[in-house]
């Protein structure tokens, strides 16, 4: 599975607040989340956005992206504003676990958090374990995902990846 990028850059140690501010916890639609994506940090991130392209964005940042509180909004606040992909040095357990389960890839490479700036244009191919900046023509080399968590991610979720195994189980 491949997805190209703009990257948007964000340093180290977000945490969920940062990504979804506790105001706005009163709900889990992903719509709602996303108007309100990363405004910890940057208040005019979702309008940076944009339309959404045949070019998708990615989030790039530091060490320990999502640490703070366990809870699932912020990922589901970034799947919703239509990040494909984010790529830090590193990630918070429960974060990297609450995006896998929602089916957002995310990627541990600490050269690309270093190397690749806002901007950037991104290759990513989630079953080589490759990130390439096609902006400054790089690669990074990333660990991939076992088949179980690509199935995962391709089906949208933890969730909707049970459904479709317990239909097939049924057939």
């Amino acid at each position: 599975m491949e997805i190209k990028t703009k990257a948007h850059k964000f340093g180290d140690n977000i945490n969920t607040d940062d990504i979804i501010p506790a105001r706005y916890l009163n709900t889990y639609d992903p719509k709602e989340l996303a108007r309100h994506c990363m405004e910890g940090v940057d208040e005019e991130f979702v309008g940076k956005l944009g339309r959404p392209s045949v070019t998708g964005h990615c989030i790039v940042a530091g060490k320990n992206f999502g640490c703070g509180s366990s809870r699932e909004h912020a990922p589901l606040a970034i799947k919703g504003a239509g990040i494909s992909c984010v790529i830090a040095e590193s990630f918070a357990r429960i974060f990297y676990r609450n995006a896998i389960n929602i089916g957002l890839p995310i990627l541990e490479s600490k050269r690309a958090s270093k190397r690749i700036d806002s901007g950037d244009e991104i290759l990513i191919d989630l079953n080589k374990g490759r990130i390439t900046n096609l902006s400054k023509k790089e690669n990074y080399k990333v660990q991939p995902f076992p088949e179980f968590i690509q199935e995962i991610i391709i089906a949208g979720g933890l969730m909707r990846y049970v459904k479709k195994k317990s239909k097939s189980r049924e057939s």
